[in-house]
């Protein structure tokens, strides 16, 4: 376990000079403007997180994987965007864009406003070329036994004849949309986390990391906040790397990682 109180950019410098490379990031960058984190949050901007997302290229193995997990502030009655071009110029500095994936919350906040109640977030899945690890989590199907039957559009206007009667297998990979429900005893048990303003769910780390990497590997997060990740990774016997700029976060995040 390796943590570093500083600026994510100069730190990613060191380590990238240094020759480090890292198999998986799970991070949160700000979202725009809605929170100040102490502070910190002011010289946020286009040209911050565009250098952040040219590090991580460097910083990441070929065949390694990025969760870039977002959304958007609203200004002036609009949606600013952000999260979009973000993905898009992850591919502009030579990332796939592997998936998108949305993280859904059971119990949003409701909000008084003239649109339907924001319920979720992006997770951009971004890899340096085909991903060398996918475990994928599985669900369970209703329809397990039945036989599939009938017609389907795979390519162009023509429907087409299932080949052959196959019968619905028990498990299958789970959706690309995830459900979890937030706040205090559901995101985290650790009362401590909770000092920081913007935590996600330890499963939401816990699925991401179980799913894009192996027992050894290197995750990093360059948004370390409370530690979420960190606190995962040392449960899932991996190695990580977080970088945390505020001082008080930082401590929080010791404190629950256990360094």
């Amino acid at each position: 376990m390796q943590l570093y109180n500083g600026d994510c950019l100069e730190v990613m410098d060191r380590l990238i000079a240094e020759g480090v490379k890292v198999d998986l990031t799970v991070t949160s960058p700000p979202y725009d403007n809605l929170r100040s984190y102490n502070g910190n949050n002011e010289q946020w901007n286009d040209k911050v997180w565009q250098g952040v997302l040219e590090r991580l290229y460097d910083i990441t193995s070929d065949g390694g994987v990025v969760v870039w997990v977002v959304g958007d502030a609203t200004i002036k009655g609009s949606e600013t965007g952000t999260s979009f071009r973000q993905a898009l110029y992850a591919k502009e500095v030579g990332f796939n864009l592997h998936d998108t994936m949305i993280y859904a919350k059971n119990n949003p906040i409701p909000l008084t406003h003239n649109r339907y109640e924001q319920q979720f977030e992006y997770m951009f899945i971004f890899s340096k070329g085909k991903p060398k690890s996918f475990n994928p989590l599985l669900k369970e199907n209703k329809m397990a036994g039945y036989k599939q039957t009938g017609t389907f559009r795979q390519t162009g206007n023509e429907l087409q004849k299932r080949h052959k009667e196959t019968a619905t297998k028990k498990h299958s990979y789970k959706n690309n949309i995830w459900n979890y429900s937030v706040g205090k005893n559901n995101s985290s048990s650790d009362e401590i986390a909770f000092q920081h303003p913007a935590i996600f769910p330890e499963q939401l780390a816990q699925d991401h990391i179980i799913s894009w990497s192996n027992e050894g590997d290197i995750i990093f997060d360059c948004f370390m906040g409370s530690g979420t990740t960190g606190v995962v990774c040392k449960n899932l016997n991996r190695n990580f790397i977080g970088i945390e700029l505020d001082k008080e976060y930082f401590e929080i995040a010791k404190k629950r990682i256990g360094i």
